[in-house]
């Protein structure tokens, strides 16, 4: 057993880069970052790719049964479950309680699979 991270890093596929990255951004509030010198253009997180994180990538997204990636929300679930609704997304449960706080499952505007997390204050 090592302290490795279980999940290092995600990528999601995306049909739109821009209209994907700008979505991305109203939910989470994150300052995305463009990368170019690949095959394709994908968009960082965020600028620290040292630790977990991932990006989204010009591929075509799961249909059906994809899996779910669970993202922090900046402040509360219910803030999330609103910008992800206005950002052009569905959210399609209620909000769920777990151990280590709240999270609703959403689909971004490809369908891909989202938990929106908002962690318990200790």
């Amino acid at each position: 057993m090592t302290d490795q991270a279980t999940v290092v890093w995600t990528e999601i596929p995306v049909t739109d880069l821009d209209k994907a990255t700008a979505f991305y951004e109203a939910v989470f509030g994150w300052s995305m970052v463009r990368q170019t010198g690949g095959p394709n253009d994908m968009v960082d997180f965020s600028s620290d790719t040292s630790s977990v994180a991932g990006h989204l990538y010009p591929g075509k997204p799961a249909t059906g049964n994809g899996p779910t990636i669970h993202l922090a929300v900046q402040s509360t679930l219910e803030d999330g479950i609103a910008r992800c609704e206005a950002a052009g997304g569905s959210v399609i449960s209620p909000a769920i309680d777990i151990p280590p706080g709240r999270f609703a499952y959403a689909l971004d505007p490809d369908g891909n699979s989202l938990g929106l997390f908002e962690q318990r204050k200790a």
